[in-house]
């Protein structure tokens, strides 16, 4: 028997939510050219689990959300954040370009291993930046 107002539907399927955060997930992974196998052994699942996360066939735990915002270098509010919605007018697509790409460049800094090579990526940017 059907208990009132679930619909039927299982509470702990997956969501249009868990959908979402699975395919940023996906894009963020394939951004940083990053493979299934080396994302999943960072976080310490397999890549069968990681792609049943990235397809929407299984919900994340808070844990590990943690652990994948950690991995991708990006807050958790951004595993939420809808790419595809209607832009407002505050945020036009040359916005969320630009929010993008510091998104990812923040990612790579975060990859340095040692205090000279994060100096190093630090100077060419200050160079790239600079207005001559």
């Amino acid at each position: 028997m059907k208990k009132a107002g679930t619909g039927g539907e299982n509470p702990r399927s997956p969501k249009d939510v868990d959908r979402l955060v699975g395919e940023n997930i996906r894009r963020l992974r394939t951004q940083r050219n990053l493979t299934l196998a080396q994302t999943s052994g960072e976080l310490g699942i397999s890549h069968q689990q990681l792609q049943k996360y990235e397809t929407g066939a299984n919900r994340l735990s808070a844990g590990t959300l943690c652990a994948v915002a950690a991995v991708l270098g990006v807050s958790i509010e951004l595993l939420f954040r809808d790419e595809g919605a209607v832009p407002g007018k505050a945020a036009s697509r040359q916005a969320r370009a630009m929010d993008q790409l510091r998104t990812e460049g923040s990612y790579w800094l975060g990859r340095a291993r040692s205090e000279q090579k994060l100096r190093q990526m630090v100077q060419v940017l200050k160079a790239l930046s600079s207005e001559n």
